[in-house]
């Protein structure tokens, strides 16, 4: 059995954090949920993120600063970047991909999500035919 992948999930919105947090969990992942950017910052110092998911708009440590934080910690943990205001996104990020609130369906986000996650894991190793490593195995 494959071992479930944890996504980092922040949003001082609560209900916004919750309804995204079933979403993912009936999906098989495990979610840390952070209402701020602070607490996720320290939720991912502790180790065992594979992706964060984060709202831009929050008080104290906003999202586009998190991603900036843990990217700096971790280059190749992917970043998910949601906002209702697009015009702020004007500015560079260091985020993955960007979803404007409201303009993406829940069975969108989880494909970006299993398609960061695929990336991050890198391709398929080739798999061996009776011992020999699979260049060998594909020559003779």
């Amino acid at each position: 059995m494959k071992p479930k992948k944890t996504i980092l999930c922040v949003d001082d919105n609560e209900q916004a954090l919750s309804i995204r947090k079933i979403l993912l969990e009936t999906r098989g992942y495990r979610v840390v949920a952070c209402s701020n950017g602070d607490h996720a910052l320290a939720a991912f110092r502790r180790g065992g993120i594979d992706l964060v998911l984060t709202d831009l708009v929050m008080p104290g440590l906003d999202g586009s600063r998190l991603i900036d934080k843990i990217k700096a910690l971790s280059p190749q943990t992917p970043a998910v970047l949601i906002s209702a205001q697009t015009k702020i996104y004007e500015r560079d990020t260091l985020a993955d991909i960007f979803l404007p609130k409201g303009m993406y369906e829940p069975m969108d986000l989880l494909e970006k999500i299993r398609l960061l996650l695929v990336r991050k894991r890198g391709p398929r190793r080739p798999f061996e035919v009776r011992g020999r490593p699979a260049a060998e195995a594909t020559v003779a």
